[in-house]
């Protein structure tokens, strides 16, 4: 598992992955036996939200902050007053922060605080989005993400995947665009992921084998 800060940051464009990874990190860090706090952030998309995967994540003993009215049939959901919480824990917090620059807004009203914290604001990139092809794309999400969190990004992600289709070579294929986003960026390139089954079969530096926690209803 790649190393991660008190304060670890996880954001991106709508469909590239980020709460799989939340929920991999979360997951895995309790495993390590630490304290971990989990919030889904992520206030304006209904789909896929990190709450929605509450019962899995309180059974490894991680605690889950999720937006008021997340799991219900309303669709105006808000940030509880238990956020601030995460302020005062000595375990480590992962955030998945809501996709794009509309998501991160929310976000943006927590800066001033998490600005003072040593954190970790990880951009999830996949090649294989129809916004992000190429990395000059990427790069230009990231820095509406940026200015609507009022936070700076401080590594990229390579969550490149195909979800069902994913083989070894769809992770190659992404690592020169991975590479490419993160100089474009001037950032490192934390780590790439592959799902399990597959990331024995690769030779990649800094790779980080997850499990598939979130899939659609549409396929597997």
């Amino acid at each position: 598992m790649p190393e991660i800060k008190r304060f670890t940051i996880i954001c991106g464009h709508y469909g590239c992955g980020k709460t799989n990874l939340s929920l991999n990190l979360a997951i895995d860090a309790a495993r390590r036996g630490e304290n971990v706090t989990l919030v889904d952030m992520d206030i304006v998309n209904p789909y896929f939200r990190s709450s929605e995967y509450i019962p899995l994540l309180e059974s490894y003993g991680v605690s889950v902050i999720a937006p008021s009215f997340a799991n219900t049939t309303l669709d105006t959901p808000s940030l509880s007053a238990e956020i601030y919480r995460i302020f005062e824990t000595d375990g480590a917090v992962i955030i998945d922060a809501g996709g794009d620059d509309a998501g991160s807004t929310a976000l943006g009203s927590f800066s001033g605080r998490i600005s003072k914290i040593d954190y970790d604001m990880l951009y999830v990139v996949n090649r294989y989005r129809p916004l992000t092809p190429d990395a000059e794309s990427a790069a230009a999400i990231l820095r509406e993400i940026e200015r609507a969190s009022r936070l700076r990004a401080t590594g990229v992600v390579n969550n490149s995947h195909l979800k069902e289709f994913t083989t070894p070579e769809t992770i190659l294929d992404s690592m020169d665009f991975a590479q490419k986003a993160a100089q474009t960026l001037g950032l490192p390139l934390r780590f790439t992921t592959a799902p399990k089954e597959i990331a024995s079969r690769l030779e990649i530096e800094r790779l980080y084998p997850i499990d598939i926690y979130v899939k659609t209803p549409w396929g597997t």
